[in-house]
């Protein structure tokens, strides 16, 4: 059962089958869907986890030349929640995960800044400096907390998704303008098209 908040990392007797013990796994997978009101979760690894933990995929992102990407697209919005990753990235590899040692703060930041603007040529993003995009998330680290996902329907025709909240972000910049502020939107909309690679 995926919990609230969310367990990304269960040993094995968190499992449907560890829970269920003698009974039937059936049975207890049937009643944790039935969860609240009918909308219960169930977390399935899909790679990264033969071993029952995520050491092996710590070691891959500890790598100087691994980065991090998504290329979904939205294409499986109703089975997974791509978009919180990066919350993710610094709420439980950086500060809470307990089954093994964490990421480092500032390695898990690296990784979804100035890594990813590199890795795409982007060479004015992911720096604090003179001359680079004023691209900005201003949080509050302590406070950052990611929300168990739900299931909405606002796609046209009733397509579902999957939404997972945030709180601890105080404030986004885009090109130096605050684009969210305390979770609302402002308004400002500075981004525009890329076509190619950046000079910093």
């Amino acid at each position: 059962m995926l919990g609230d908040p969310p367990d990304y990392e269960p040993p094995a007797e968190r499992s449907i089958a560890g829970l269920a013990g003698s009974g039937d796994p059936r049975a207890t997978l049937l009643d944790a869907m039935l969860a609240d009101g009918g909308r219960g979760l169930i977390y399935f690894p899909l790679l990264g986890y033969a071993d029952g933990d995520f050491e092996m995929l710590r070691t891959v992102l500890e790598h100087p030349l691994s980065m991090l990407s998504l290329s979904d697209g939205g294409a499986h919005c109703g089975l997974i929640c791509d978009a919180s990753s990066p919350t993710y990235m610094l709420t439980y590899w950086a500060r809470d995960r307990q089954r093994g040692p964490q990421l480092a703060l500032e390695h898990a930041v690296r990784l979804q800044t100035r890594g990813t603007a590199e890795a795409y040529g982007l060479n004015d993003r992911g720096l604090v400096q003179a001359g680079c995009k004023a691209d900005l998330n201003l949080i509050d680290f302590d406070a950052l907390h990611l929300h168990a996902p739900v299931m909405v329907r606002d796609l046209p025709a009733g397509g579902r998704r999957l939404v997972q909240h945030a709180d601890g972000y105080v404030a986004t910049l885009v090109a130096g303008e605050t684009t969210w502020e305390r979770g609302e939107a402002t308004g400002a909309m500075p981004g525009r098209l890329l076509r190619g690679p950046q000079a910093a």
